[in-house]
C-alpha cells in the first residue's frame, strides 16, 4: 500500500477508513471488516459521536490477534468548543479513553472555529469566540504540549486554508504536520495542494469520492463519462479510479461505508495504477464544488463568514 512520510519517517497509509455519520450500531462492525480487508489508517472525530463504539472495535481487534496497536494509524480531532488551551488536554484524554488507547498517531484541530466552552454546537452568535478572543496559535501551543507529552505522535489540522497555515507557521514552535482537507475531482484544491507539500505538510482527503451527497446519486462523479471511460480502460470501479486518482496526487484517502462490499471495493483501490493522460482528463472536472462549507457556524452578527472561512 502507498504510504506517506512524516520528517521523523513515520508512515501515514494513504488508504484510510473514514467513520463520519457511521452509526452507532454499525460503525463496530464496519471497522472490524475494514481492518480484516487490510486497512491500517482510521480516521475518527470527537464530534462523530462514535468512538466508544470504534474503541470496542479496536479491542475485539487486538486482543484476538487481527492486528496490534503499533501496525495501525489513528486519526482523532479536536472539537470547537474545546480550543481553550486547558481544554486541550481534557479532550484528547476523552478520545483515548472512548477509544481504549493510550496515544494517537494525528490529533488534529478540527477547524479554525472556536465555540465557547460547553457549547457543543452554536446555536447563535453567543455561543461563537471569534479568533481575536481564541487566537488558532494559543490552541496550537495547546497541542503542542499534547503531542510533548506523548498523547499523540503527531500534530495537525483540518480545514485550513494557505493563509491559516501561514499563521501557524509563523507562531509555532511545531508546525502543523497534517492538513485534512476536502478533495475530490470536483474540487481539486491545486493551489492549497501544491502549497502542503511544498512546506511538508501532508495531506489527508476528506469526501474523496465528492461526500455523500453525490456518491451514489445520478449525476455523481462516479456516472461521469470521463470515470466510467477510464474505469473501463483499466478493468476496475469508478469509485476506484476516484480513489486512485487521489492517492496518486500525493494524498491520504478515507472513504467511509459500513457496507462490507463497499469496504472491500474501495479498498480494491490501492490496486488500480492510473497514467498521466488519466490524471489529465479527471483534472477537467475541477468545478471548485466545496460541500463541506462550513455553514453551520456562519451565524447572524457571529464572527465567522465562508470568506473568513476559506478565502482569510
Amino acid at each position: 500500500m502507498n504510504k506517506l512520510l512524516f520528517s521523523n519517517a513515520d508512515q501515514l497509509p494513504a488508504m484510510g477508513f473514514g467513520t463520519f455519520l457511521s452509526k452507532k450500531n454499525e460503525v463496530y462492525d464496519a471497522v472490524l471488516e475494514a481492518i480484516r480487508v487490510g486497512y491500517r489508517h482510521i480516521d475518527c472525530a470527537y464530534i462523530y459521536g462514535n468512538e466508544a463504539e470504534i474503541g470496542q472495535a479496536l479491542q475485539f481487534a487486538f486482543n484476538n490477534g487481527l492486528v496490534k496497536r503499533e501496525e495501525l494509524f489513528i486519526t482523532s480531532k479536536l472539537w470547537n468548543s474545546d480550543h481553550a488551551p486547558e481544554r486541550v488536554e481534557v479532550a484528547i484524554r476523552k478520545s483515548l479513553k472512548d477509544l481504549q488507547l493510550d496515544y494517537l498517531n494525528l490529533y488534529l484541530i478540527h477547524w479554525p472555529i472556536a465555540f465557547k466552552t460547553g457549547h457543543e454546537q452554536a446555536k447563535d452568535a453567543n455561543d461563537l469566540l471569534s479568533p481575536e478572543e481564541m487566537p488558532v496559535a494559543t490552541t496550537w501551543a495547546a497541542m503542542e504540549n499534547v503531542q510533548k507529552s506523548g498523547l499523540t505522535k503527531h500534530i495537525g489540522v483540518s480545514n485550513f486554508n494557505i493563509p491559516k497555515l501561514q499563521h501557524l507557521f509563523e507562531n509555532a514552535t511545531i508546525p502543523p504536520e497534517v492538513n485534512q482537507i476536502e478533495l475530490h475531482p470536483y474540487l481539486q484544491q491545486k493551489e492549497l495542494v501544491a502549497f502542503c507539500q511544498k512546506n511538508g505538510v501532508l495531506l489527508t482527503a476528506y469526501s474523496p469520492l465528492g461526500g455523500r451527497h453525490l456518491i451514489r446519486t445520478e449525476g455523481s462523479l462516479i456516472h461521469e463519462p470521463v470515470i466510467l471511460k477510464i474505469a473501463a480502460k483499466h478493468g476496475c470501479l469508478p469509485s476506484q479510479v476516484v480513489l486512485a486518482w487521489g492517492m496518486q496526487r500525493g494524498t491520504a484517502v478515507i472513504p467511509k461505508s459500513v457496507h462490507r462490499e463497499r469496504i472491500h471495493e474501495n479498498f480494491g483501490a490501492t490496486n488500480v495504477r492510473l497514467e498521466l493522460s488519466d490524471g489529465s482528463e479527471i483534472a477537467a472536472l475541477e468545478k471548485n464544488l466545496r460541500l463541506a462549507t462550513g455553514a453551520y457556524c456562519v451565524l447572524p452578527g457571529g464572527s465567522y463568514t465562508l470568506k473568513s472561512i476559506w478565502e482569510e
